[in-house]
């Protein structure tokens, strides 16, 4: 009789543990439910005039959703070692989902502001999928897609750097060449087909990369081939941070600008993140505006 009794107090006490890890916060039947969050994530950045864009997104997002929590992460490890050196504490996206958690939210919109579908977006995507998985974790995480995802957001993108980007006194027989970074992700696949596309826009604007193709070398030889003599810097990437300010736009002999000059090409560079500009911010917000409706 007595190991009876054990057998239904453990039996108990484990369906009543169950009850409120399901029921979030079943305890408390009456109590309002709090709205969903968003957790901004990006690769992140150590310069600060590079914020600039992240105050851009920052503010079209509150601007579409007023009331609703705002949160950002760091994917970049090095990064967010360097900012809490300088006193700076960011979290990776794994903490901030753990803070939301612990602090009662129970749907997440997770909107990427990478650039593609590479590895770092499909490391979120795993990561965050899973808490909404867990015992007692989200009832729903929603990712939101990264700025180019199809042939839409590829042409839009470049008409937006076309049309705002790239500054007003380009003469057409001048270059304007788009640094992106590239990725060893089969998506870096999306920078070819940028190429192809802004080639078909304007024979006089390239695509780039730092570390994927096309090589900044194939971009050299087709500007020297056309007998270019400037050519504009644009980073197709969120912010203009350590990329743009060395690899592009440096003083030592391998940036892109040094290597330019090598050949007789005078290189202006553009020190200002896509981000930065809020029609192009906006086509992040539209994404997020999908992944909300989903909650």
């Amino acid at each position: 009789m007595k190991q009876q009794w054990l057998m239904l107090l453990c039996a108990t006490l484990v369906l009543t543990g169950v009850s409120v890890r399901d029921g979030h916060a079943a305890d408390q039947p009456g109590k309002e439910e709090k709205k969903p969050a968003i957790l901004l994530v990006t690769f992140g950045t150590s310069v600060e005039s590079a914020q600039a864009a992240f105050r851009t997104i920052e503010r079209r997002v509150k601007a579409a959703f007023p009331k609703i929590e705002v949160r950002w992460a760091y994917t970049s490890k090095i990064i967010r070692t360097k900012l809490a050196k300088e006193g700076v504490a960011i979290d990776s996206p794994e903490m901030a989902m753990a803070r939301l958690m612990e602090d009662g939210y129970t749907r997440v919109a997770v909107q990427s502001l990478h650039m593609i579908p590479g590895i770092e977006f499909h490391e979120l995507y795993a990561n965050a999928r899973l808490f909404g998985q867990m015992s007692g974790g989200f009832e729903k995480v929603v990712i939101s897609k990264p700025l180019l995802v199809s042939n839409e957001t590829m042409e839009k993108a470049l008409q937006e750097i076309a049309t705002r980007v790239v500054p007003k006194e380009r003469k057409s027989t001048e270059a304007v060449v788009l640094m992106g970074h590239g990725t060893h992700h089969p998506s870096d696949a999306m920078y070819s087909a940028l190429m192809y596309k802004a080639q078909k826009m304007d024979p006089n604007m390239f695509v780039g990369t730092v570390e994927g193709a096309p090589s900044f070398d194939e971009i050299k030889d087709a500007l020297v081939e056309k007998k270019i003599k400037k050519a504009y810097l644009i980073p197709f990437m969120t912010v203009a941070g350590d990329h743009a300010m060395n690899d592009m736009a440096g003083d030592e002999p391998d940036s892109w600008k040094s290597r330019l000059a090598e050949v007789g090409i005078e290189a202006v560079p553009v020190m200002k993140g896509l981000a930065e500009f809020p029609s192009v911010a906006d086509m992040w917000v539209d994404q997020l505006k999908i992944a909300m409706a989903e909650l």
